[in-house]
């Protein structure tokens, strides 16, 4: 995401997992188990999740149930009114679900009653045919209770797992990215020493100041992404998080009567692209509260983002402070806070070679204007 700069953390494909973790990582999506049970339960699962497919697979089950006991009623010995139903009961429940079960269970017991418990054909209630029917119904019944309990408690068993792999890749893929995130904020910490070691170089006398200055860079740095990283945060309306971006700024400044309004709209950024955002912010904002300002003195920074066209945003920070001073000459204008603002502007998709706009605040007829346009894909 945009060019290559001193300051530019590294890139997104470097997620900083070792081959160790690679190797241990668990399988993003893994089956439930081999055994022949689940194989029969997942074959199972297409027929049963078609209503009116199923139900007439049922019929259709039952219907040769009653044909094959026909075909056997001249070998078998009286006694035997339900030998093909009871495992076509089982079946139907099983393969074609609950409802299927049940007109199966319904159809063989009428069957069996009307063809195969004498006296055949005429359906008399008897107390041998009473006997035979409610033995039956009731091992019918638990079968079928037995076989929808089960099927229940695999799909609650299939859904807690399918939850917790998921669960197991969101946490890997955050623990990535928290490596991801601090390897590149190390890298921006070693690039921000070896800018103020240039500084003191030229002058060591400054050697206290540029080490001030990174301190607070990095305290800006801790802050920003305690709150990116905090859970509560992560769906925040842009302007409502660099608010209270802005919020701690200033707090964390000190300075008093320094009122800091955002206006933005909720900007489609990932995570890589708001601490860039928020890294560029916090920089020009921090520059405003110690260069704009007298000790002691009230003002304003007034942070506005509007949109300049399908992907564009124009960046717009500005204070109604001293100014520029008079002699400034912004073609030279090359100090390391100006070096990173344009870096960071530069991640964002700034473009030209001076991404950043410097001027005055025309609107407030005093103070800094700085100006950034930015590429959100």
């Amino acid at each position: 995401m945009g060019r290559e700069t001193a300051f530019r953390p590294g890139t997104a494909g470097s997620a900083g997992i070792t081959p160790a973790e690679t190797a241990t990582a668990a399988p993003r999506s893994e089956t439930l188990d081999v055994s022949p049970f689940w194989r029969l339960v997942r074959a199972a699962e297409p027929l049963r999740r078609h209503a009116w497919l199923a139900d007439a697979v049922g019929v259709a089950m039952f219907a040769a149930a009653l044909a094959l006991r026909f075909a056997v009623d001249d070998v078998l010995p009286p006694g035997f009114p339900f030998l093909t139903f009871f495992p076509v009961v089982i079946l139907s429940t099983f393969f074609c679900g609950l409802r299927p079960g049940i007109t199966c269970a319904v159809l063989s017991t009428a069957a069996a009653w009307y063809f195969f418990i004498s006296p055949a054909s005429d359906m008399q209630m008897t107390g041998q045919s009473l006997l035979a029917l409610g033995f039956f119904v009731a091992i019918a019944s638990i079968d079928i209770v037995l076989i929808h309990f089960t099927f229940s408690a695999a799909d609650r068993l299939r859904a807690e797992k399918e939850t917790t792999a998921r669960l197991y890749e969101c946490q890997r893929t955050m623990f990535q990215e928290l490596q991801h995130r601090v390897a590149n904020n190390m890298q921006f910490v070693a690039a921000l020493l070896t800018l103020q070691k240039r500084k003191v170089e030229n002058d060591p006398a400054l050697a206290v100041c540029a080490l001030d200055e990174a301190r607070g860079r990095l305290d800006t740095i801790a802050r920003i992404h305690r709150r990116l990283y905090a859970p509560e945060r992560l769906d925040l309306p842009t302007a409502q998080y660099l608010r209270e971006l802005c919020g701690d700024l200033v707090e964390a400044s000190g300075a008093s009567g320094i009122a800091c309004t955002v206006a933005s709209p909720d900007l489609p950024l990932n995570v890589t692209q708001l601490t860039t955002l928020s890294m560029l912010v916090a920089e020009i904002v921090t520059n405003s509260l110690k260069h704009a300002f007298e000790a002691g003195q009230a003002g304003a920074i007034a942070l506005t983002i509007t949109p300049a066209g399908p992907g564009l945003y124009d960046i717009v920070i500005a204070d109604d402070g001293r100014g520029l001073p008079a002699d400034l000459d912004l073609g030279r204008a090359r100090g390391l806070g100006w070096r990173i603002i344009q870096g960071l502007a530069a991640q964002l998709g700034g473009q030209g070679s001076e991404p950043v706009e410097l001027g005055g605040n025309a609107a407030a007829g005093r103070g800094t204007m700085v100006r950034v346009r930015i590429t959100v894909a």
